[in-house]
């Protein structure tokens, strides 16, 4: 990869994987689940699982349509040369509102959190999971409910892929989604080894969750700094 480092989709990754909006998602999944098999922990692992790998196999879906995106856009030959500034700055109002997030929280706040409006729908669907194979097919729609709190990362990594081949960028997308995905399954874990209980991992996300922002925001703007710069 001669333009993007692993680093630089490790950090991108790191910051989307942080973000509370998914972390969310799998808590009300695993307690429904829990809810309705308290005695097999079994469909917990499970459910976990497939979830994580409806989120991967979604967000690889959503990345290639990304990278074609920039792709198409970029074939205009004027547009060529602001495109990949515009994402800079692009980054760079992203981690402002997760850096903002740290200092004034505010649930729900547009582009770093599922917003407030969708949450009803949202909360009667995921109810709605009993199973694994149900966790798989809501994670596959839910997906969409996600987008608007997880897909400005991943705007700025298809962005710095895009002078690239689809072919070339199918590693760095698998490496991106399952660092993303990698939260998941580490809950799904410590819940289903009994090391802690969903609802304290749901606690401790509320009980960090600016301390999340602020490490996301950090990244994100960073990113936003050196691509207007052009040092990456």
């Amino acid at each position: 990869m001669d333009h993007i480092s692993i680093a630089k989709v490790v950090a991108l990754a790191v910051a989307d994987a942080v973000n509370p909006c998914a972390f969310a998602v799998l808590m009300i999944i695993l307690i429904s689940i829990m809810a309705h098999n308290p005695n097999k922990k079994s469909e917990i692992l499970w459910s976990g699982l497939a979830f994580a790998m409806a989120v991967f196999v979604m967000y690889m879906i959503y990345g290639v349509f990304i990278i074609k995106s920039f792709q198409m856009v970029n074939a205009i030959t004027g547009i060529r040369p602001y495109l990949y500034k515009g994402v800079g700055v692009m980054a760079l109002m992203l981690g402002g509102l997760h850096i903002k997030d740290f200092f004034n929280y505010k649930e729900g706040t547009l582009a770093t959190e599922m917003p407030m409006s969708w949450r009803p729908r949202f909360m009667k669907l995921i109810r709605k999971v009993t199973s694994p194979i149900g966790a798989f097919g809501i994670g596959l729609f839910v997906t969409l409910f996600l987008l608007p709190c997880t897909i400005g990362p991943y705007i700025i990594l298809g962005g710095m892929l895009s002078p690239m081949e689809i072919i070339q960028t199918l590693p760095m997308l698998v490496l991106y989604n399952l660092i993303f995905v990698t939260p998941i399954f580490i809950i799904t874990g410590i819940v289903y080894l009994g090391l802690s209980k969903v609802r304290d991992v749901q606690q401790w996300k509320e009980k960090h969750i600016r301390v999340l922002h602020l490490t996301a925001g950090l990244i994100i703007a960073g990113f936003g700094v050196a691509m207007i710069a052009g040092w990456v």
